[in-house]
């Protein structure tokens, strides 16, 4: 069958815990005829530790909460000025891989920073998209039911200090960079606005 048009959700500002617990749901009651969605946010600061995710990577968390999640991957930092994209996508009716839904959205985060003149990559060992030898962007997925959840997060104007209190994505002494620091000057909502498109062809939405 054909695929339906994906759903956009522009959602603001919103706790992590709430988005999680209705992507959950999405993913167990969605069908074969139910659209994908994107949902474009940023999350108050919390840090998030993924099913392999071990706790000596959470260095000095403080007063910021920490939510056990059912993601891939180790611990990371979300907060205000960073942009959340989740993609809830039906892999198999998409014909994607696990692996090939990583390199995907990778590929977005590259394109759109490469529209800035800024040259960006991913590392296979490593997910996530990376500025030299800085980390601009993590990724964690999770697949139920031939469908995937969460999804990535682009630094574009926040507060960095956080991320000195763990080691990020597992990895001790990791350098995290945004936008801003590299000379574009945009806010989470114009960043997500031009990342839609990147996400929409990968998908091979238009």
């Amino acid at each position: 069958m054909n695929r339906p048009p994906p759903r956009i959700l522009r959602l603001g500002l919103s706790d992590y815990e709430p988005q999680w617990r209705t992507m959950q749901d999405y993913t167990e009651r969605r069908n074969e005829a139910s659209p994908d969605e994107i949902r474009l946010l940023e999350h108050p600061s919390v840090f998030t530790l993924g099913l392999n995710g071990k706790p000596e990577h959470l260095l000095e968390p403080g007063a910021i909460p920490v939510v056990k999640v059912d993601r891939g991957g180790q611990v990371t930092y979300h907060g205000p000025g960073q942009l959340i994209a989740y993609t809830l996508v039906d892999l198999k009716r998409a014909n994607l891989g696990v692996r090939a839904m990583v390199t995907l959205l990778e590929t977005a985060v590259i394109d759109l920073l490469c529209d800035f003149g800024i040259e960006a990559h991913a590392r296979r060992e490593a997910p996530g998209v990376y500025v030299q030898d800085k980390k601009i962007a993590a990724l964690g997925l999770r697949v139920r039911r031939g469908c995937c959840y969460h999804g990535l997060a682009l630094n574009v104007d926040m507060d960095l200090a956080p991320f000195q209190r763990i080691n990020p994505c597992g990895y001790p002494g990791l350098g995290v960079t945004q936008c801003r620091e590299l000379g574009i000057d945009a806010d989470v909502q114009s960043m997500g606005e031009q990342l839609l498109p990147h996400l929409l062809r990968g998908l091979k939405y238009t």
